[in-house]
């Protein structure tokens, strides 16, 4: 969009905290407010017309700050800590015309200091520490008395009044405005936390990619110097020789490595260029028939039916994560492998592969896919690449045995103009 604003990890954070200072800010005025009002049922305040008015200034300072962060966060915390360093001053001034430190609602120094260790670093969050220190040792030398009236009985109990009131709505204010800001901090730690297994993942899978496509391009020449050879072979054999077959095999099977080998080119400009076609379930499920069928002549697969038309995001990459989990399936129950498609109350697209192997009797529960692991039959890197394939798409692939087999589950979001992996339709 033009004229958009990119904004910081940080300048989103005090864009989402501004309604809590806010909140903090507005509910000190307003605790101010009513303490000027009942003080003035007891006794006549000295300079209450100019506490008011400083109240005032300082809800209007708050409702800016709001529009401040809010439309044009900081870049520096060093701008929220000097923000949280005027709130002292503002308390502290509202403090002086009220009785300085005699003031029992003197405990409000304490919230600003307690946002600042929240959101700023330690060495800000000890400034405004010594400020709100500084402030308060400036209100025991210097302030001015609540009133020029003599009245000891009532502002003795004003002050222990004030002192309960002042002690419940810190600790109110504490739980909902810094509460809240803590919550919001773990739960960035934990995305962040996610991210960066995402990330480790990631750089595993680019490292097998590397060495995947650094190996394509090394046997692309031994298997033309053997297709060749085949053709040498096969036009000095004649045509009814035992060999002839076994060099039409041969060539076949060339061609077959061939044809894979250019299968993942494709499938890496695919994923470079993030090419995505939508495609009916029944027609993808169709697909992967074809293509089972071709890589399993022999398999006993069973094909459910129906399959539901809902539109489905997919790539190349993604049936080959598909066609993994299927080869896992015919490794561990050659005698019997079913495959269905429905669509799930949470409006997922699930693909079911299921078999009468014992697969997953030494797979940890919840860690299927998440790692690399050792495989007898293979090079353990199947179900690792296909479960990071199927979360690329937005997917999830999960899994559970029992006594009568393994059943797989590859959950795939439905696809539209708002949930597409890529933001768009593909």
């Amino acid at each position: 969009m033009p004229g958009m604003e990119w904004l910081t990890h940080s300048q989103t954070g005090f864009q989402q905290t501004a309604r809590y200072l806010l909140g903090m800010r507005l509910t000190i005025v307003a605790l101010q407010l009513i303490s000027i009002a009942v003080a003035e049922t007891m006794v006549t305040l000295a300079h209450r017309a100019e506490a008011v008015i400083l109240l005032m200034a300082y809800g209007v300072l708050a409702t800016l700050a709001w529009l401040w962060f809010t439309r044009r966060p900081p870049r520096s915390t060093r701008v929220v800590s000097l923000v949280l360093i005027v709130d002292l001053l503002m308390i502290g001034a509202w403090l002086y015309l009220t009785g300085g430190y005699t003031n029992p609602l003197v405990s409000l120094l304490l919230l600003p200091i307690a946002v600042a260790i929240v959101l700023v670093p330690m060495g800000q969050s000890i400034a405004v520490t010594v400020a709100g220190v500084a402030v308060y040792t400036s209100l025991v030398i210097w302030h001015t008395p609540v009133t020029h009236e003599h009245h000891s009985a009532n502002l003795a109990q004003l002050h222990l009044v004030g002192m309960w009131v002042t002690f419940a709505t810190t600790a109110a204010i504490l739980l909902l405005v810094v509460g809240a800001l803590a919550r919001r901090l773990r739960q960035q730690q934990a995305q962040l936390a996610q991210i960066r297994e995402t990330r480790l993942r990631d750089e595993q899978i680019i490292a097998l990619g590397l060495s995947a496509a650094a190996v394509a391009h090394r046997l692309g020449t031994p298997l033309n110097t053997m297709t060749l050879l085949v053709d040498e072979m096969k036009s000095a054999v004649p045509g009814g020789a035992p060999m002839a077959d076994d060099l039409a095999l041969m060539e076949s099977q060339l061609g077959l490595c061939s044809a894979h080998l250019q299968q993942l080119s494709r499938a890496a400009v695919e994923a470079k260029t993030a090419q995505l076609e939508t495609l009916a379930a029944r027609d993808w499920v169709a697909r992967l028939r074809e293509s089972a069928t071709l890589l399993w002549p022999g398999a006993p697969i069973q094909w459910r039916q129906p399959v539901p038309d809902s539109p489905v995001a997919v790539d190349a990459t993604l049936d080959q994560a598909v066609l993994n989990v299927l080869a896992n399936a015919v490794t561990a129950s050659p005698s019997w492998v079913a495959v269905s498609a429905r669509e799930s109350a949470d409006g997922l697209m699930e693909l079911v592969v299921e078999d009468h192997g014992d697969g997953l009797e030494s797979t940890p529960e919840g860690t299927l896919g998440e790692r690399v692991v050792s495989s007898e039959n293979g090079l353990g890197v199947g179900l690792f690449l296909s479960n990071a394939t199927i979360q690329r798409l937005g997917g999830n692939l999960k899994a559970r045995g029992s006594a009568e087999g393994t059943t797989v589950i590859i959950e795939l979001p439905i696809a539209s103009a708002t949930n597409s992996p890529w933001g768009e339709q593909a």
